[in-house]
């Protein structure tokens, strides 16, 4: 009976001194963050702030484990019990640490993509910087990841022995490994290659399997496409490296838009050139560099004419190929009717075919 009751003080007073070990460690993190995130609020620093919130919960679970795995070590309970224990707090401290780790890796992508903002006038060199991030993020979870879990792992002996059995024969064992895992492989060392040679950044103007869209995401395995009818086109990341594909902006936005207008021989070149020069000083879609119409070709019936003109993105100049051909065909409506395509035709009639006419 006596020792009954003795371990019955003894469990209450592990969980009394676990239960006030957890609350005080929870209040301190509680006032280390408040005046921290206060302290950053005032002085207005975004990374400050944004560090804080990323840390604040894996931090938190990190003190709870580290208070509570000597006080558990302390309990009255069999050596058996207390191991699995100790293991449980073992594998949950390992897995918070991981996280830490994965909040420390988002923080740094996005303080650097905040440094980096597309809005910027260095906007080519935003969009390459946050490609390189974004991608390199990823295979950073992913490292943090497996390693988390290879450590966790390892801490089973009889895991540790497969370990050291496969290490025995690491040959086989990895080219097991590698033809089954070959397409993940694939896709991570596509990862870093995009990440590192960029053949395509976020929000590069892009023409794949036909279609014309942008770059919305770059994903550890697969690409998303923002197509022009906002439509997703979804391709595996080995695309963009083993393919063709047609990149609009990658070196500069700025591009050629070009629009077709066909009318008759007699058509004035030189005022249709006027007036183009006229429709595009008066639309902010073009960016005043570069125009130029010119007689491209010629049909038995027709002549084509092209207008060229520069726009400083791929959205632009689509409208402005639009936006012109629509003026310069108004223009032939209201000014030259009698130059709008027509087909001319001989007809010949006898004096015969008159004189019984008449």
């Amino acid at each position: 009976m006596h020792q009954i009751l003795l371990d019955k003080h003894l469990w209450i007073a592990s969980a009394t001194t676990l239960a006030i070990g957890i609350t005080l460690i929870l209040l301190l993190h509680h006032f280390f963050f408040f005046f921290g995130e206060r302290l950053t609020k005032r002085r207005k620093s975004i990374s400050g702030i944004a560090l804080l919130k990323q840390v604040k919960l894996p931090t938190r679970v990190i003190l709870i484990f580290a208070v509570a795995a000597p006080i558990l070590a302390l309990a009255p309970t069999s050596g058996m019990v207390r191991a699995i224990l100790l293991h449980a707090m073992e594998l949950g401290a390992i897995a918070a640490i991981g996280w830490l780790f994965i909040a420390l890796a988002r923080f740094l992508s996005r303080f650097v993509e905040l440094r980096y903002q597309t809005d910027t006038t260095e906007t080519m060199l935003a969009r390459r910087v946050r490609t390189q991030v974004r991608v390199m993020q990823r295979v950073a979870n992913v490292t943090i990841v497996t390693l988390t879990v290879a450590v966790m792992l390892m801490t089973f002996p009889s895991v540790r022995q497969i370990g050291a059995s496969v290490l025995a024969s690491a040959g086989i064992a990895g080219l097991i490994v590698g033809v089954a895992a070959r397409n993940t492989f694939a896709s991570l060392i596509a990862g870093l290659q995009v990440g590192l040679t960029q053949p395509i950044r976020l929000e590069d103007s892009v023409v794949v399997e036909g279609e014309w869209g942008w770059i919305e995401e770059i994903e550890t395995t697969y690409v998303v496409v923002r197509l022009w009818d906002l439509r997703r086109l979804i391709l595996p990341l080995t695309y963009f490296i083993e393919k063709p594909f047609q990149n609009w902006t990658r070196t500069t936005t700025q591009l050629l838009a070009s629009a077709m207008v066909y009318a008759d021989y007699t058509v004035p070149v030189e005022a249709v050139r006027q007036e183009l020069c006229r429709v595009l000083r008066e639309t902010p879609l073009w960016d005043g560099h570069t125009w130029a119409l010119q007689v491209t070709d010629l049909t038995e019936n027709t002549i084509q004419m092209r207008a060229m003109m520069s726009a400083p993105d791929a959205s632009r100049a689509f409208d402005l190929r639009c936006y012109v051909r629509e003026r310069l065909v108004h223009f032939l409506q209201d000014k030259y009717p009698q130059c709008l395509p027509t087909r001319r035709g001989r007809l010949a009639i006898s004096k015969e075919e008159l004189t019984v006419t008449s």
